[in-house]
Protein backbone atom coordinates (compact mmCIF):
# COMPACT_ATOMS: atom_id res chain seq x y z
CA UNK A 1 0.00 0.00 0.00
CA UNK A 2 1.34 3.41 -0.98
CA UNK A 3 2.40 5.93 1.65
CA UNK A 4 0.75 9.35 1.62
CA UNK A 5 3.06 12.34 1.96
CA UNK A 6 2.36 16.08 1.94
CA UNK A 7 5.18 18.51 1.13
CA UNK A 8 4.70 21.98 2.64
CA UNK A 9 7.02 24.49 0.98
CA UNK A 10 7.86 27.84 2.54
CA UNK A 11 8.70 29.94 -0.55
CA UNK A 12 10.59 32.47 1.60
CA UNK A 13 13.15 29.90 2.81
CA UNK A 14 16.34 29.38 0.84
CA UNK A 15 17.88 31.73 -1.69
CA UNK A 16 16.35 31.05 -5.10
CA UNK A 17 15.67 27.42 -4.18
CA UNK A 18 11.89 27.20 -4.40
CA UNK A 19 11.54 26.12 -8.04
CA UNK A 20 14.63 23.90 -7.89
CA UNK A 21 13.43 22.05 -4.79
CA UNK A 22 9.94 21.56 -6.20
CA UNK A 23 11.38 20.12 -9.42
CA UNK A 24 13.62 17.74 -7.44
CA UNK A 25 10.66 16.56 -5.38
CA UNK A 26 8.68 15.65 -8.49
CA UNK A 27 11.62 13.88 -10.13
CA UNK A 28 13.27 12.19 -7.12
CA UNK A 29 10.29 10.98 -5.10
CA UNK A 30 9.53 7.27 -5.40
CA UNK A 31 6.08 7.39 -7.02
CA UNK A 32 5.78 3.60 -6.92
CA UNK A 33 5.57 3.64 -3.13
CA UNK A 34 4.47 7.21 -2.36
CA UNK A 35 1.51 9.38 -3.31
CA UNK A 36 2.38 13.01 -2.68
CA UNK A 37 0.96 16.50 -2.71
CA UNK A 38 2.79 19.86 -2.69
CA UNK A 39 1.36 22.91 -0.90
CA UNK A 40 2.93 26.37 -0.59
CA UNK A 41 2.58 28.52 2.51
CA UNK A 42 1.26 32.06 2.13
CA UNK A 43 1.89 33.61 5.54
CA UNK A 44 3.48 32.98 8.92
CA UNK A 45 1.55 30.24 10.74
CA UNK A 46 0.11 28.80 7.52
CA UNK A 47 2.35 25.72 7.64
CA UNK A 48 0.94 24.82 11.05
CA UNK A 49 -2.63 25.25 9.80
CA UNK A 50 -1.97 22.96 6.84
CA UNK A 51 -0.24 20.36 9.01
CA UNK A 52 -3.12 20.34 11.48
CA UNK A 53 -5.49 19.64 8.60
CA UNK A 54 -3.50 16.61 7.45
CA UNK A 55 -2.38 15.32 10.86
CA UNK A 56 -3.46 11.70 11.31
CA UNK A 57 -4.51 11.46 7.66
CA UNK A 58 -1.11 11.06 6.01
CA UNK A 59 2.02 9.05 6.76
CA UNK A 60 4.33 12.07 6.75
CA UNK A 61 4.29 15.83 6.34
CA UNK A 62 7.49 17.31 4.94
CA UNK A 63 8.74 20.71 6.08
CA UNK A 64 10.52 22.27 3.09
CA UNK A 65 12.05 25.32 4.72
CA UNK A 66 14.04 26.45 7.71
CA UNK A 67 13.75 26.00 11.46
CA UNK A 68 10.59 28.12 11.64
CA UNK A 69 8.75 25.96 9.12
CA UNK A 70 9.97 22.81 10.88
CA UNK A 71 8.68 24.17 14.19
CA UNK A 72 5.24 25.04 12.78
CA UNK A 73 4.72 21.62 11.24
CA UNK A 74 6.26 19.68 14.12
CA UNK A 75 4.08 21.58 16.60
CA UNK A 76 0.98 20.41 14.73
CA UNK A 77 2.14 16.77 14.81
CA UNK A 78 2.99 16.36 18.51
CA UNK A 79 1.21 13.22 19.70
CA UNK A 80 0.19 12.23 16.16
CA UNK A 81 1.15 9.09 14.25
CA UNK A 82 1.88 11.29 11.22
CA UNK A 83 5.63 11.78 11.01
CA UNK A 84 7.56 15.00 10.46
CA UNK A 85 10.04 14.87 7.58
CA UNK A 86 12.45 17.65 6.61
CA UNK A 87 14.01 19.02 3.45
CA UNK A 88 16.29 21.66 5.00
CA UNK A 89 16.63 24.88 2.99
CA UNK A 90 16.89 27.41 5.83
CA UNK A 91 19.71 29.41 7.38
CA UNK A 92 20.60 27.22 10.36
CA UNK A 93 18.74 23.92 9.88
CA UNK A 94 19.37 23.01 13.52
CA UNK A 95 17.06 20.02 13.98
CA UNK A 96 17.82 18.65 10.51
CA UNK A 97 21.55 18.67 11.25
CA UNK A 98 20.96 17.10 14.66
CA UNK A 99 18.96 14.26 13.07
CA UNK A 100 21.63 13.74 10.37
CA UNK A 101 19.24 14.72 7.58
CA UNK A 102 21.31 15.65 4.51
CA UNK A 103 21.30 19.28 3.38
CA UNK A 104 21.37 18.18 -0.24
CA UNK A 105 17.75 18.05 -1.43
CA UNK A 106 18.03 14.87 -3.50
CA UNK A 107 19.54 13.03 -0.54
CA UNK A 108 16.88 14.35 1.84
CA UNK A 109 14.23 13.05 -0.59
CA UNK A 110 15.95 9.65 -0.59
CA UNK A 111 15.53 9.59 3.19
CA UNK A 112 11.81 10.29 2.74
CA UNK A 113 11.54 7.52 0.12
CA UNK A 114 12.89 5.08 2.71
CA UNK A 115 10.38 6.33 5.35
CA UNK A 116 12.37 5.16 8.38
CA UNK A 117 11.06 6.83 11.55
CA UNK A 118 12.04 7.34 15.16
CA UNK A 119 10.48 9.20 18.08
CA UNK A 120 11.98 12.29 19.70
CA UNK A 121 11.16 14.50 22.67
CA UNK A 122 9.52 17.91 22.35
CA UNK A 123 9.67 20.82 24.80
CA UNK A 124 6.62 22.87 25.67
CA UNK A 125 7.02 26.50 26.71
CA UNK A 126 3.60 27.72 27.85
CA UNK A 127 1.46 27.25 24.71
CA UNK A 128 4.45 26.93 22.36
CA UNK A 129 6.33 23.82 21.29
CA UNK A 130 10.07 23.70 20.70
CA UNK A 131 11.66 20.79 18.85
CA UNK A 132 15.21 22.05 19.06
CA UNK A 133 16.23 24.97 21.30
CA UNK A 134 14.24 27.71 23.04
CA UNK A 135 15.58 30.52 25.16
CA UNK A 136 15.82 34.01 26.57
CA UNK A 137 18.61 36.56 26.52
CA UNK A 138 20.92 37.65 23.74
CA UNK A 139 19.94 35.00 21.19
CA UNK A 140 16.28 35.88 21.71
CA UNK A 141 17.07 39.57 21.34
CA UNK A 142 18.80 38.79 18.02
CA UNK A 143 15.94 36.57 16.81
CA UNK A 144 13.52 39.47 17.32
CA UNK A 145 15.84 41.82 15.41
CA UNK A 146 16.49 39.25 12.67
CA UNK A 147 12.75 38.78 12.06
CA UNK A 148 12.56 42.40 10.85
CA UNK A 149 15.40 42.35 8.29
CA UNK A 150 14.66 41.82 4.61
CA UNK A 151 17.81 39.94 3.63
CA UNK A 152 18.16 36.58 5.41
CA UNK A 153 20.97 34.06 5.70
CA UNK A 154 23.80 33.20 8.11
CA UNK A 155 26.02 36.09 7.04
CA UNK A 156 23.30 38.63 7.76
CA UNK A 157 22.69 36.92 11.10
CA UNK A 158 26.37 37.21 12.02
CA UNK A 159 26.42 40.84 10.95
CA UNK A 160 23.48 41.55 13.25
CA UNK A 161 25.23 39.85 16.18
CA UNK A 162 28.34 41.95 15.57
CA UNK A 163 26.32 45.15 15.50
CA UNK A 164 24.21 44.47 18.58
CA UNK A 165 26.64 42.71 20.91
CA UNK A 166 28.57 45.76 22.25
CA UNK A 167 25.45 47.47 23.64
CA UNK A 168 23.65 44.39 24.98
CA UNK A 169 23.28 44.12 28.76
CA UNK A 170 22.91 40.85 30.67
CA UNK A 171 19.78 40.38 32.79
CA UNK A 172 18.81 38.87 36.12
CA UNK A 173 16.76 35.66 35.90
CA UNK A 174 15.03 33.61 38.57
CA UNK A 175 14.48 29.92 37.80
CA UNK A 176 12.85 26.99 39.53
CA UNK A 177 14.52 23.91 38.10
CA UNK A 178 12.86 20.71 39.31
CA UNK A 179 12.11 22.33 42.67
CA UNK A 180 15.50 24.01 43.13
CA UNK A 181 15.69 27.82 42.90
CA UNK A 182 18.44 29.66 41.04
CA UNK A 183 19.16 33.35 40.53
CA UNK A 184 21.52 34.13 37.68
CA UNK A 185 22.84 37.22 35.96
CA UNK A 186 22.95 35.73 32.49
CA UNK A 187 23.92 36.76 28.98
CA UNK A 188 21.51 34.10 27.74
CA UNK A 189 19.68 31.01 28.89
CA UNK A 190 18.94 28.24 26.40
CA UNK A 191 16.56 25.37 26.95
CA UNK A 192 17.99 22.67 24.74
CA UNK A 193 16.24 19.58 23.48
CA UNK A 194 18.98 18.99 20.93
CA UNK A 195 22.60 20.02 21.05
CA UNK A 196 22.67 22.90 18.61
CA UNK A 197 21.15 26.20 17.54
CA UNK A 198 22.05 25.47 13.91
CA UNK A 199 25.02 25.46 11.53
CA UNK A 200 26.63 22.93 13.91
CA UNK A 201 27.04 25.61 16.61
CA UNK A 202 26.32 23.58 19.73
CA UNK A 203 25.03 25.29 22.86
CA UNK A 204 24.76 21.98 24.73
CA UNK A 205 27.13 19.48 23.08
CA UNK A 206 25.86 16.43 24.97
CA UNK A 207 22.11 17.07 24.69
CA UNK A 208 20.04 14.27 23.17
CA UNK A 209 16.62 14.50 21.55
CA UNK A 210 15.32 11.31 23.17
CA UNK A 211 16.62 11.36 26.76
CA UNK A 212 13.51 12.89 28.36
CA UNK A 213 15.50 15.87 29.66
CA UNK A 214 15.87 19.60 29.05
CA UNK A 215 19.42 20.92 29.10
CA UNK A 216 19.23 24.33 30.80
CA UNK A 217 22.28 26.16 29.46
CA UNK A 218 23.13 29.33 31.39
CA UNK A 219 25.82 31.56 29.90
CA UNK A 220 26.80 33.94 32.68
CA UNK A 221 27.66 37.60 32.26
CA UNK A 222 31.27 37.71 31.06
CA UNK A 223 33.97 40.35 30.51
CA UNK A 224 34.89 41.44 27.00
CA UNK A 225 38.26 39.72 27.19
CA UNK A 226 36.47 36.35 27.51
CA UNK A 227 34.68 36.71 24.16
CA UNK A 228 37.37 35.01 22.01
CA UNK A 229 37.53 31.98 24.33
CA UNK A 230 33.73 31.69 24.34
CA UNK A 231 33.60 31.84 20.55
CA UNK A 232 36.33 29.23 20.22
CA UNK A 233 34.54 26.92 22.66
CA UNK A 234 31.28 27.31 20.70
CA UNK A 235 32.95 26.54 17.39
CA UNK A 236 34.87 23.65 18.94
CA UNK A 237 31.60 22.23 20.34
CA UNK A 238 33.00 22.50 23.84
CA UNK A 239 31.16 25.42 25.45
CA UNK A 240 30.17 23.13 28.32
CA UNK A 241 33.84 23.22 29.36
CA UNK A 242 33.94 27.02 29.51
CA UNK A 243 33.83 28.48 33.03
CA UNK A 244 31.08 30.96 32.07
CA UNK A 245 28.73 28.18 30.98
CA UNK A 246 26.55 26.14 33.33
CA UNK A 247 24.36 23.24 32.20
CA UNK A 248 21.63 21.76 34.40
CA UNK A 249 19.51 18.78 33.35
CA UNK A 250 15.82 19.12 34.09
CA UNK A 251 12.35 17.78 33.44
CA UNK A 252 10.55 21.01 34.29
CA UNK A 253 11.66 24.63 34.56
CA UNK A 254 9.84 27.73 35.71
CA UNK A 255 10.94 31.22 34.71
CA UNK A 256 9.92 33.58 37.50
CA UNK A 257 10.44 37.17 36.39
CA UNK A 258 8.43 40.29 37.08
CA UNK A 259 8.02 41.43 33.47
CA UNK A 260 7.52 39.74 30.08
CA UNK A 261 10.71 38.62 28.34
CA UNK A 262 11.86 38.48 24.76
CA UNK A 263 12.11 34.78 23.92
CA UNK A 264 12.41 32.39 21.03
CA UNK A 265 11.35 28.85 20.15
CA UNK A 266 13.57 27.22 17.52
CA UNK A 267 14.78 30.68 16.51
CA UNK A 268 11.29 32.15 16.07
CA UNK A 269 10.68 35.26 18.22
CA UNK A 270 7.98 35.14 20.91
CA UNK A 271 7.07 37.06 24.05
CA UNK A 272 7.37 35.04 27.25
CA UNK A 273 5.01 35.72 30.15
CA UNK A 274 6.53 36.76 33.51
CA UNK A 275 5.77 33.38 35.10
CA UNK A 276 6.34 30.66 32.52
CA UNK A 277 6.84 26.91 32.50
CA UNK A 278 9.05 24.79 30.24
CA UNK A 279 8.43 21.04 30.31
CA UNK A 280 9.51 18.01 28.31
CA UNK A 281 7.15 15.71 26.40
CA UNK A 282 9.11 12.47 26.04
CA UNK A 283 9.07 10.70 22.65
CA UNK A 284 6.03 12.68 21.52
CA UNK A 285 6.97 13.31 17.88
CA UNK A 286 7.61 10.87 15.01
CA UNK A 287 10.35 12.02 12.63
CA UNK A 288 11.64 10.60 9.36
CA UNK A 289 15.40 10.10 9.57
CA UNK A 290 18.16 8.23 7.72
CA UNK A 291 18.71 4.63 8.75
CA UNK A 292 22.17 3.14 9.20
CA UNK A 293 22.28 1.80 5.65
CA UNK A 294 21.73 5.24 4.12
CA UNK A 295 25.23 6.46 4.95
CA UNK A 296 26.75 3.32 3.44
CA UNK A 297 24.88 3.74 0.15
CA UNK A 298 26.09 5.44 -3.02
CA UNK A 299 23.25 7.96 -2.62
CA UNK A 300 25.09 9.59 0.27
CA UNK A 301 28.40 11.28 -0.44
CA UNK A 302 29.76 14.00 1.87
CA UNK A 303 31.45 15.70 -1.09
CA UNK A 304 28.17 15.90 -3.01
CA UNK A 305 26.70 17.68 0.00
CA UNK A 306 29.59 20.07 0.66
CA UNK A 307 29.85 21.43 -2.90
CA UNK A 308 26.28 22.88 -3.05
CA UNK A 309 26.79 24.43 0.41
CA UNK A 310 30.00 26.09 -0.76
CA UNK A 311 28.29 27.38 -3.89
CA UNK A 312 25.47 28.85 -1.80
CA UNK A 313 28.02 30.50 0.49
CA UNK A 314 29.75 32.06 -2.53
CA UNK A 315 26.41 33.36 -3.78
CA UNK A 316 25.65 34.98 -0.41
CA UNK A 317 29.13 36.55 -0.22
CA UNK A 318 28.75 38.05 -3.69
CA UNK A 319 25.66 39.99 -2.60
CA UNK A 320 27.52 42.13 -0.07
CA UNK A 321 28.86 45.52 -1.27
CA UNK A 322 32.41 44.92 -0.05
CA UNK A 323 32.76 41.96 -2.44
CA UNK A 324 31.80 43.93 -5.56
CA UNK A 325 34.55 44.70 -8.04
CA UNK A 326 35.13 48.41 -8.56
CA UNK A 327 34.33 49.64 -12.06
Amino acid sequence: MKKKVVFIINPKSGIGKKSIVEKEITTEIDTESIDFEIIHTKYRGHAKEIAERFSGKTDAIVAVGGDGTVNEIGSALVGSETALAIIPVGSGNGLARELNIPLRTSQAISVINNMYTRKIDVMKLNSYYSLNVAGVGFDSFISHKFSTVKRRGPLQYMRLITQEFPAYKSQEYTLNIDGHFFKRNAFLISFANSAQWGNNIRISPNAQVDDGLIDVCIVANFPNYAVPALLVSLLAQAIDKNKYDEIIHAKEVELMNEEPLLGHVDGEPIMIEPHSKISILPLSLNVVVPDEEFFKSSIFSPLREIIPQFQQFQQQISQFPFTKTKQ
